[in-house]
């Protein structure tokens, strides 16, 4: 499980490594490296998803690690709450940019002809974080688009033990 803390609030995430090994090795590799501290949610569409996780406060690409092969053929579906890899038109680009589906967007999910984006966690507390980041006020700034007005921090990713979890 992880624990985000944002500059809006702290949200928690389980991972589902046994769904999405590959992805999940990954974003701890990130969060392990502390990798997320100052990065922002970049990209924020009501109705559709808040995206962040690879970019500084003044838009600049943080770099990452070498791209990932995409696990969006592992079943799980984006629904409300799910985090996926973010990635380019290149099937196999996720580096460490993420979003959280604010709602079911079936049409992210594999299927014949669209090979989709691997859904990898959930969040498990503090969705109203994520619908408060959603409610932001968004505008353009330079080539990007949707991007939240107020500047929205991710001030820490960090590894945290699952509620009963010993």
């Amino acid at each position: 499980m992880l624990e985000f803390k944002t500059s809006l609030g702290t949200f928690t995430v389980q991972l589902f490594d046994k769904q999405a090994p590959i992805s999940v090795e990954n974003f701890l590799k990130y969060a392990d490296e502390g990798f997320f501290a100052g990065t922002v949610f970049h990209r924020v569409i009501p109705g559709f998803m808040v995206q962040g996780g690879g970019l500084t406060a003044d838009l600049q690409n943080k770099r990452g690690h070498a791209p990932i092969k995409n696990e969006a053929a592992n079943g799980l579906k984006n629904k409300r709450g799910t985090l996926a890899m973010a990635r380019t038109n290149d099937i196999d680009s996720a580096t460490s940019q993420f979003f959280v589906n604010l709602v079911d967007n079936d049409f992210l999910d594999h299927r014949p002809g669209n090979y989709g984006y691997a859904v990898f966690g959930r969040v498990d507390s503090g969705m109203e974080v994520i619908d408060a980041i959603a409610a932001t006020k968004t505008g353009n700034q330079g080539m990007h688009q949707d991007v939240p007005v107020e500047t929205i921090t991710i001030e820490s990713v960090r590894r945290i033990e699952a509620p009963g979890q010993d």
